[in-house]
């Protein structure tokens, strides 16, 4: 008999509505300049016919990524970017009505996942001031808790952990024998990261993405790093050939080329410097430790702002209402200095 299974028929999503064409896009978390476009073309000279007609192989980039990282491949598992990985991870660890711990508001596909597959999403919130007290975490870490998610840095708050506070929570995790998974997603916009304890410990994960500073968000790729055994666990849960040949062959042409990473840690550096100090000297206060996205308390409406960025100025970025004392404000994402001009510009216009 026909049947529908009603945890995806009562799931609430909320696709993109939006197309990028004649657009700005600073809404996605994206580097909107890319990568430099020499480097594009030089990448794709070495493209076959067979290239594109094989299935991808991933055990040389696999190493190549392990070099990377100092590390060896029993360690690591590729993934198609690295929501597949927290999905699996999620999958993998959890059971049915298991109890999962994440900090709100984060990267939503975490209760996405749990609704899915039919866990228990337990939501710790921030306090008004936007700070994340892992107090407040570690109240909620209960014996029966399977996994906790931490991100750091935190999308969309942009707050990191310190390596006493991370250490922590390892400790509590370690005596109540729950999983960690680390999203760092962001890493490179906030170069501490706790990858050690993913790559030296057990039950603990690190998810990463090539979307964001490595600037492939079109390629989908990513990776899942922990012990041994439990990278095999993730692995069995992988679909066929589920990362692609191009995705590889940039994301190891970066790799082996750091004056291109560099460029691009630079670049957004040298934006990030420029929208603080403008949105400082213009009186607007925001928040975002960390990360290549910022929250703006607007000094009018924050979703008309939107509404007119996108109508007038072409110009993508999203709202959040109840974040703290800020309201409902702006979350833009942070690229090179001529974007961030654009859209300071387009802002101080509306924004009165």
């Amino acid at each position: 008999m026909y049947y529908l299974n009603p945890r995806i028929e009562n799931l609430f999503r909320i696709f993109d509505q939006n197309e990028r064409k004649d657009y700005l896009r600073l809404d996605l978390n994206e580097n909107p300049g890319g990568l430099p476009k020499e480097f594009i073309e030089k990448v794709l000279k070495d493209i076959t016919p067979q290239f594109v007609a094989q299935y991808p192989e991933t055990l040389h980039f696999t190493e190549v990524l392990a070099k990377f990282l100092n590390t060896d491949i029993s360690h690591l598992c590729l993934v198609n970017g690295s929501a597949e990985g927290i999905r699996y991870v999620i999958q993998a660890f959890t059971s049915e009505n298991g109890r999962i711990v994440g900090v709100v508001p984060s990267y939503f596909m975490f209760q996405v996942y749990s609704e899915m597959y039919g866990r228990n999403f337990v939501k710790v919130p921030y306090n008004e001031d936007l700070t994340m007290s892992i107090d407040n975490i570690i109240s909620e870490m209960t014996d029966d808790t399977q996994l906790l998610i931490l991100l750091n840095p935190n999308n969309p708050m942009g707050n990191v952990y310190s390596e006493d506070e991370f250490e922590t929570l390892f400790e509590t995790a370690n005596q109540k024998q729950i999983t960690i998974l680390v999203d760092e997603a962001y890493h490179y916009f906030y170069p501490k990261t706790f990858i050690q304890y993913a790559l030296n410990k057990e039950h603990v994960f690190v998810t990463r993405t090539f979307s964001k500073l490595f600037s492939m968000a079109g390629c989908r790729l990513g990776y899942v790093a922990g012990w041994p055994d439990g990278i095999k666990m993730v692995q069995k849960l992988c679909t066929p050939h589920n990362t692609n040949a191009f995705a590889m062959k940039i994301a190891e042409e970066v790799i082996k080329n750091p004056k291109v990473l560099q460029s691009l840690i630079d670049n957004f550096n040298e934006g990030r410097s420029y929208l603080i100090d403008i949105l400082d000297n213009n009186g607007y206060q925001h928040k975002g430790e960390a990360g290549n996205f910022i929250f703006i308390k607007t000094k009018t409406d924050a979703q008309k702002i939107v509404e007119r960025m996108k109508a007038e100025k072409k110009i993508l970025i999203k709202s959040y209402p109840n974040v703290g004392n800020f309201g409902t404000c702006l979350r833009v994402s942070i690229g090179e200095k001529k974007y961030m001009q654009m859209f300071c510009e387009a802002l101080f216009e509306l924004d009165r």
